[in-house]
């Protein structure tokens, strides 16, 4: 099937229903209030974009009470997202969703959907440990298939979850396995991380309960394909995000004046920002063709995730540093906006694996 790079008018009107939601949901004023909060989050918006949106069910199917939506609307509710810095538990919960989809799992998915569709389920994806390891050897974790131990850490919302899908070590491999983010033998921690709007934690099992979801032994395989999923996802709100800042650089260059003529005249401004622009569409065509890889699932999706996720985390950090440079003092400040978005991409790009084991992923997976 070829690729089609133009939306229809549907996903338009899905890109504009979103936008005008968060910019109404998500101002500057909202994102630092939420952020000093321990939840991190608007539970009254979380329900608004449930009941009234049902993103939360964007890309669950039909039959589990979801939107059946594909991975490429998934995408653009994401860039969305972060380019309002949306503080709300929607990735998190996301990546929970993928991890059930691609189980295959029927009967987790008939639990844990329908709640997760509506918004009363917040879920999350624990696999990461205090090794900060990326892949199948990070995971120490043990179960016994019915209760797990074991610490997980860099949880995304793993404070306010209540489903937990973790990933353990079994003695057939790596499994997958639903654990009540409430229940007994389960504590949770909000770490201290650069990106307060985005909020992640640690949690501790000590003989959690647990359900086991899928095969045993073949966690690692579907966390394969959910950690791509996850990448291209990341690699869609980065783009948000970089799109953002190459707006609020490039007006605040028209409108400071020095030496009698906006700043956005000068040379060394003018190559920053034809710079920055030539990088964020070129993430923006990486992203999306991600998501369209995503949607069809095809076997192009695990080399153009990791070079989405590579590309698109460099030239979101660069021009979320570009645009500190272009404000010069106020962009320093704690008042000004700009190291909000400078945090987001810092924590963005160390997430699912930096730049680096991206491309040597990459050059793994294209026979380097």
């Amino acid at each position: 099937m070829p690729m089609n790079f133009a939306f229809t008018d549907e996903q338009d009107q899905l890109r504009e229903f979103v936008r005008a939601f968060l910019t109404d949901k998500s101002s500057e004023k909202t994102v630092r209030e939420l952020m000093e909060t321990e939840a991190g989050y608007d539970p009254a918006v979380w329900q608004q974009m449930s009941e009234q949106m049902s993103l939360p069910g964007l890309i669950i199917p039909e039959e589990h009470g979801g939107q059946g939506y594909t991975f490429v609307e998934l995408g653009i509710v994401l860039e969305e997202m972060g380019r309002a810095l949306l503080c709300a538990p929607f990735f998190a919960t996301t990546l929970a969703t993928l991890a059930l989809i691609h189980s295959g799992d029927e009967q987790a998915q008939e639990t844990h959907l329908p709640g997760i569709a509506t918004g009363e389920t917040i879920a999350t994806l624990a696999y990461t440990e205090p090794n900060g390891k990326w892949d199948a050897s990070g995971i120490e974790a043990t179960s016994d298939r019915s209760s797990i131990s074991g610490t997980k850490s860099f949880v995304i919302d793993g404070h306010t979850a209540e489903l937990l899908i973790v990933a353990a070590q079994t003695s057939a491999g790596v499994g997958l396995f639903a654990v009540d983010g409430r229940g007994p033998g389960v504590s949770a921690e909000v770490l201290a991380t650069m990106d307060q709007t985005r909020k992640q934690a640690k949690i501790v099992l000590d003989n959690a309960p647990a359900t086991p979801i899928g095969t045993d032994g073949q966690g690692w395989d579907v966390l394969e394909t959910v950690l791509d999923l996850a990448a291209v996802a990341l690699a869609a709100e980065q783009v948000g995000g970089a799109q953002f800042v190459l707006e609020m650089a490039t007006q605040y260059a028209k409108d400071r004046v020095q030496f009698g003529r906006p700043i956005g005249s000068f040379q060394a401004i003018k190559h920053k920002c034809a710079d920055m622009l030539v990088e964020v569409e070129s993430a923006r065509s990486a992203a999306y063709y991600g998501m369209w890889c995503a949607s069809e699932m095809n076997d192009e999706l695990p080399s153009v995730a990791s070079m989405a996720k590579a590309y698109c985390s460099d030239a979101y950090f660069h021009a979320a540093a570009e645009n500190i440079q272009i404000h010069g003092g106020i962009g320093f400040t704690w008042e000004h906006p700009a190291h909000l978005y400078f945090k987001r991409a810092k924590s963005s790009e160390l997430m699912f694996g930096d730049p680096a084991y991206h491309r040597e992923q990459l050059a793994q997976r294209i026979g380097l």
